[in-house]
């Protein structure tokens, strides 16, 4: 009987190999590129006007955003709340984010909404990857662009690729609504991120 129970908290509790470790990687980043998919069908207008949203779990009119809401709501579609996560750090180390704002504290209602903010938030807890234009990019990565006009952008690398297969289709928000479309080389890049919470 106790080499039963044995065998049972063993086979229960037991640490997942590597290759289930990587499937269920692969299961997360295949969720997450299809929550940000799910958002061309509703969120249809780019709106970056400061609102006062709810804590934790608030957010704009679904049917409008910016590039950030795009990674929030498909993160936030997993269960993982970037509002939350990101002021905490912020509230914890307030210093090791950008000042590019001249705010004294953090503010609950937009840092997570700043690309720059999330690529520190990455940086911190998920993985920096070397900036290139295709040959590592895994779905559900994040990759950041300068825009003209220093611009900072965000968006979902897709599972989808581009008409000629030689690049990976992105889901963002760059002005017209959340689109998947054919956008790597839309700006220079500037981070390429991979965070599995």
């Amino acid at each position: 009987m106790k080499a039963a129970l044995n065998f049972v908290f063993l086979v229960l509790f037991a640490p997942l190999t590597f290759a289930e470790e990587e499937r269920t990687r692969e299961e997360w980043r295949a969720q997450l590129v299809e929550a940000a998919r799910e958002q061309t069908r509703y969120t249809l207008h780019y709106d970056g006007s400061y609102q006062r949203i709810a804590y934790p779990m608030g957010d704009v009119p679904i049917d409008r955003g910016v590039c950030t809401d795009v990674v929030i709501r498909a993160y936030r579609a997993l269960g993982k709340d970037l509002q939350q996560l990101v002021h905490e750090d912020m509230q914890a180390h307030f210093a090791l984010y950008p000042k590019n704002w001249g705010l004294s504290r953090p503010d609950r209602n937009i840092d997570h909404r700043r690309v720059p903010n999330l690529q520190t938030y990455f940086k911190r807890f998920g993985q920096s990857l070397p900036v290139t234009e295709n040959s590592d990019l895994q779905p559900g990565d994040l990759l950041t662009w300068m825009l003209p006009g220093n611009l900072p952008h965000i968006g979902v690398v897709s599972d989808r690729r581009s008409a000629d297969g030689k690049r990976p289709l992105i889901i963002h928000n760059i002005g017209v609504g959340v689109q998947e479309e054919d956008a790597l080389n839309v700006a220079p890049l500037t981070g390429h991120y991979r965070f599995i919470p």
